[in-house]
């Protein structure tokens, strides 16, 4: 995380217009970061109760993340909205580590703001 951190912060602020930043840019930022890092990463997973935001895949752990802007939501409600959809649930048959993540991004702030982990 200290890393996606820091990637957001180098982006210059004129490279994209405000209107623009919200959580599907964030997104797709994410996704492209874990791509160029060699994992296997997926976005909008849907399950029986809904789509969760990022899936990463490496060889030992799944990580679940929920995206919230602040200014709608908090990490902690993006945890619980991983809890309440269940989307951890079809990996549980799984060997590897399950680890939820709830990410809360500024718009003000113009990246990442903070995060919680279970």
């Amino acid at each position: 995380m200290k890393v996606l951190t820091a990637f957001y912060a180098s982006i210059p602020y004129d490279a994209i217009k405000a209107t623009h930043r919200d959580e599907q840019y964030y997104q797709h930022l994410f996704y492209l970061l874990f791509t160029l890092m060699g994992q296997f990463v997926e976005t909008e997973v849907k399950s029986a109760q809904g789509r969760a935001d990022v899936v990463v895949k490496t060889a030992d752990s799944i990580y679940v993340f929920e995206f919230k802007m602040e200014d709608n939501a908090t990490a902690e409600e993006a945890l619980a909205q991983i809890d309440k959809t269940g989307y951890l649930i079809p990996y549980t048959a799984d060997h590897r580590r399950l680890v939820k993540i709830g990410v809360e991004f500024s718009k003000e702030e113009k990246g990442l703001k903070r995060w919680v982990v279970e």
